[in-house]
């Protein structure tokens, strides 16, 4: 995938837009924590994601710090790591210790999330997304939306359309949309009122995806989202003059395809 732009951070608030361009331009660490040679294998990118609300965390890769006082809502990266397993770890206030082993690829596109479980009180935890990188067609953008908060099952609703369907704490569901703004709210599995986030507002960019993350706990009104976004490459279609609909305008627009994730 080619990443290009200016580096920024975001975390939505409520009726707030988001999205995030990256751009490999971080530090390159073999796991032994030395620069990565040019003659090395292709190297794989790593984004980190603060998702616990209230704390401060300090972040170390290969036991080098990288980052000291990293706040709620904040993504780090992406860093540039050698194929193989790398270690990272998290600690700062909060009660926040953990450590996470990521295996990389050459070529490899992903997020490392630190969050909250779904049970009141747990302890932080990490969970691995790969960014979905597949080329995109024109005037389409990607989404990936993650549950990583302390919430029961929940489901994702999109421009008042429940598109995701009972997402568990750590898991998460990609679908390929329009490009343009999006309302988006998380609710409780089965209701179609009462949102326990949002309804907010997502400005997606044609030809990139936008990793999203649901983070907080409702019962201390710290829910918000943290999100970013990369650009993809074009999958070489063309923006058809005429789309047929049929004639029961039956038509949608929105292909979803739901997975899986855990904690790693």
């Amino acid at each position: 995938m080619t990443l290009g732009g200016v580096v920024m951070r975001v975390l939505v608030g409520l009726a707030v837009s988001a999205v995030l361009t990256l751009m490999p331009t971080a530090a390159t660490v073999t796991a032994a924590g030395a620069p990565l040679p040019e003659t090395a294998a292709p190297a794989g990118h790593v984004a980190i994601v603060q998702a616990v609300p209230g704390a401060s965390v300090d972040v170390m890769i290969d036991g080098e710090t990288v980052e000291s006082g990293v706040a709620a809502g904040e993504v780090l990266g992406p860093y540039r790591l050698s194929p193989g397993e790398h270690q990272v770890d998290f600690s700062g206030s909060g009660d926040v210790t953990q450590a996470a082993t990521v295996e990389v690829e050459a070529g490899s596109e992903q997020d490392l999330v630190l969050h909250l479980p779904a049970s009141v009180g747990g302890a932080a935890v990490v969970t691995s997304y790969s960014t979905p990188d597949e080329p995109i067609g024109p005037g389409k953008a990607r989404v990936l939306v993650a549950h990583t908060a302390t919430v029961a099952p929940a489901d994702v609703q999109v421009d008042g359309q429940v598109v995701f369907t009972n997402i568990a704490n750590g898991e998460f569901a990609t679908a390929d949309v329009p490009a343009g703004e999006h309302v988006v709210a998380l609710l409780p599995t089965g209701q179609t009122t009462d949102p326990i986030l949002g309804p907010l507002t997502v400005e997606l960019v044609p030809q990139t995806v936008t990793m999203v993350y649901a983070m907080g706990d409702p019962d201390q009104d710290t829910m918000e989202l943290v999100a970013h976004s990369a650009r993809l490459a074009s999958d070489g279609s063309l923006v058809p003059s005429m789309i047929g609909t049929g004639s029961a305008g039956l038509a949608a627009d929105i292909r979803v395809s739901t997975f899986g994730g855990g904690p790693s």
